[in-house]
């Protein structure tokens, strides 16, 4: 039986197993992660759903529990913000650090959140994603990137029980 989870090391990645080429954080992976470091964190998380780009991605390509992104969504990333490691669904003229959901380029098109630091110790890194890859391999802020076509299909398989393990190895 194929493992459940995404597993992904500094090979790549598999699920339900399928294997696929993504990219990793500049920082390598990193048991001791922290805000800025470039790393993806080592370890096991839950999943946050599914969000995507209505106006680029035709809904019926993603599972039902798959949400659109909001024009002024944005994910805070400052350690000083009490809603630091979270989606901010009113985020125009929003007075802490934050990335926008909706980006000029396609990185954010589709975006599954990882369940890192779901405690949101400040300082402890946030706005882990799945999300669609620059160019292929090249490395991200700390996210695990994959192609498009490869992000849709591992989107369809998850359940809201998917598990990602992200190993050093």
């Amino acid at each position: 039986m194929a493992d459940p989870r995404i597993v992904v090391t500094t090979q790549g990645a598999r699920f339900l197993g399928r294997k696929f080429p993504c990219s990793i954080g500049r920082g390598g992976v990193r048991s001791e992660k922290r805000e800025g470091d470039g790393a993806t964190p080592a370890g096991e998380f839950a999943l946050g759903g599914i969000l995507y780009r209505p106006d680029r991605i035709p809904r019926n390509l993603l599972p039902r529990l798959a949400r659109p992104i909001g024009l002024n969504w944005i994910w805070s990333d400052d350690p000083g913000d009490p809603a630091y490691n979270s989606l901010v669904a009113n985020g125009f003229d929003y007075p802490f650090g934050h990335e926008f959901m909706r980006r000029a380029d396609r990185q954010y098109d589709l975006v599954v959140p990882v369940g890192y630091n779901e405690c949101r110790i400040p300082g402890g890194g946030s706005a882990i994603f799945l999300h669609v890859w620059r160019k292929p391999r090249h490395p991200t802020a700390g996210c695990v990137a994959f192609a498009l076509r490869d992000l849709i299909w591992i989107a369809g398989k998850v359940r809201p029980d998917t598990r990602i393990a992200i190993s050093t190895k």
